[in-house]
């Protein structure tokens, strides 16, 4: 017969189907808990235990996961993107709730966690999407353990399936040149933007939120400050860079600076055709009316401008790797790349572009044979 234990201490006994059955008293009320072998309930009561000393008390052991997913979806939003925090909703009420959600979070195990992503990947889910599913999963367990309602993360013990990376794409220099002559020849209303886009390697977001405000002709370069994001409610809106390092200032050729010049004479052409329904925003690249420009429209006009250039379709967002890949394969170090892409370490952009930067393991062999053959000296005399 099991020996009775006073508040906040365990007992466990045999059953007569062969499984033991744990037991801990937390605030006067009991915790049961059925397991295989008697080691595995003795570490279920020491874990407990351990979990009262951390705070646990019986109300947190009755938390389902939905309902702790749905407060820490609460808790976050105000610290995220409008479009991050819809696709962390999303993800939650669509993929781990249904299967996850009715599970006690401290009783939430890696296998369960681990079976959501295998039965995913058995439905045809893309990998990426699997891939969001742990980020959220692991992102909100991560606070579990912070408030002290779990002691350890499930998920770290999981292996989700990582999805496969696409490769990337961009221009050399001869299908650069032969896309912007094709958009100036064409009078491409957003030949500068294209141009800018590769010269800098801005993101869309990026260029379309420039404003005249930003541009400094004296000292030739740019200040990047806030960029166009879709907005609560539908619409867009004019936000600041995501990180510190996307808040930065880029050096400006004279061919770029006079290019952007010229832009801006159209542009004043542009505003009287317009006449009242003129839209003043101070933007480099506005719609006809001054107002922020769509990126589906953007999109639609690169794509017919690769078809004219004969050029093969690839993203907008692969302008930026074209910028990348010219600048690594002219030389340029890393860190004034990453700089000049606006990464938080550069760290990202070798893991991003470090297979363009070009070995010369030869040119290397040869300077350090250089540096360190010594140089004879005739000291006969």
């Amino acid at each position: 017969m099991a020996k009775k234990r006073g508040n906040n201490e365990g007992s466990i006994f045999k059953r007569n189907n062969g499984t033991w059955r744990a037991m801990v008293t937390v605030q006067g009320r009991r915790l049961t808990h059925t397991a295989k072998t008697k080691n595995e309930g003795q570490n279920w009561i020491r874990g407990i235990l351990d979990e009262i000393d951390n705070g646990l008390t019986f109300d947190n052991t009755l938390v389902s996961l939905e309902t702790f997913m749905e407060d820490w979806l609460v808790s976050i939003e105000p610290s995220l993107r409008y479009n991050t925090f819809k696709q962390y909703c999303q993800i939650t009420r669509q993929h781990i709730l249904p299967i996850l959600g009715k599970i006690q979070l401290r009783e939430l195990k890696p296998d369960h966690i681990q079976q959501l992503y295998n039965l995913m990947v058995k439905k045809g889910f893309g990998l990426r999407t699997v891939q969001l599913v742990h980020s959220v999963i692991h992102r909100a367990l991560v606070h579990a353990v912070k408030l002290g309602s779990i002691s350890r993360n499930p998920d770290d013990a999981t292996t989700p399936p990582k999805p496969k990376t696409k490769e990337m794409q961009f221009l050399d220099e001869n299908q650069v040149q032969q896309l912007l002559i094709t958009a100036k020849a064409s009078n491409n209303r957003f030949f500068a933007l294209y141009h800018l886009a590769i010269a800098t390697g801005m993101r869309q977001g990026e260029l379309l939120g420039l404003k005249w405000s930003d541009l400094d002709l004296e000292q030739g370069m740019l200040q990047v400050q806030r960029q166009l994001t879709k907005k609560k409610g539908g619409g867009f809106e004019l936000t600041t860079p995501k990180t510190k390092a996307g808040n930065r200032r880029i050096d400006l050729g004279e061919n770029t600076l006079r290019i952007l010049q010229e832009h801006r004479q159209q542009q004043f052409v542009q505003m009287r055709m317009a006449g009242e329904k003129w839209q003043e925003n101070d933007l480099i690249f506005p719609t006809d009316i001054g107002t922020t420009s769509d990126r589906d429209n953007l999109r639609k006009d690169f794509n017919r401008l690769l078809k004219d250039a004969g050029l093969p379709a690839i993203r907008f967002h692969d302008l930026r790797h074209t910028g990348a890949s010219l600048l690594l394969n002219n030389g340029i170090p890393v860190i004034i790349v990453s700089r000049r892409l606006g990464h938080a370490r550069p760290s990202i952009t070798l893991d991003v572009y470090g297979h363009l930067i070009p070995e010369k393991q030869k040119e290397v062999a040869m300077l350090m044979d250089q540096l360190l053959t010594p140089i004879q000296i005739d000291i006969s005399n």
